[in-house]
């Protein structure tokens, strides 16, 4: 199994939800690591701007090449998230219980290839590959912001 954090802006997290977390999607220059992903693979989602963590969801199927415009691309309006896997939700919060990022940044071995004051750098990107142990982490973070507000949203 191998973990995966999606970098996600607010609207297209949004457009997620809306599709009820059934897919995601890694942008065109990302081929070689969709190429990798499998059914059971875990989905980690960090949304830019809220500098946040706001769910998890598992890969449920193949993965397979679409090219209907879902998701965008600010900085390249040409893009359309060709490399797609169908997932099914396994915690994801609403923009008030998400989980700032920063702290999780300095306990995550990932996030230590950059200096401390500089931590929102490894979160730059559309995708990265982590541990178990940074997944896993993040995952019990996301369980803490699902206990404190009565279950799922």
């Amino acid at each position: 199994m191998t973990n995966w954090l999606l970098v996600s802006s607010p609207e297209n997290f949004e457009r997620s939800r809306a599709l009820g977390f059934r897919q995601a999607a890694m942008k065109s220059r990302h081929r070689r690591k969709w190429e990798r992903v499998q059914p059971g693979d875990r989905i980690l989602f960090y949304v830019t701007v809220v500098k946040a963590i706001a769910g998890l969801c598992r890969v449920s199927g193949q993965p397979y090449e679409s090219h209907e415009r879902i998701w965008t691309s600010d900085s390249h309006p040409a893009e359309d998230y060709p490399w797609r896997f169908p997932t099914e939700p396994v915690m994801t919060l609403l923009p008030d219980r998400f989980v700032p990022a920063e702290p999780l940044a300095r306990e995550m071995a990932y996030a230590r290839r950059w200096p401390a004051e500089r931590w929102t750098l490894a979160f730059q990107g559309n995708v990265h590959e982590l541990s178990d142990e940074d997944a896993d982490l993040v995952t019990r973070a996301i369980e803490r912001a699902t206990a404190v507000a009565g279950g799922p949203a």
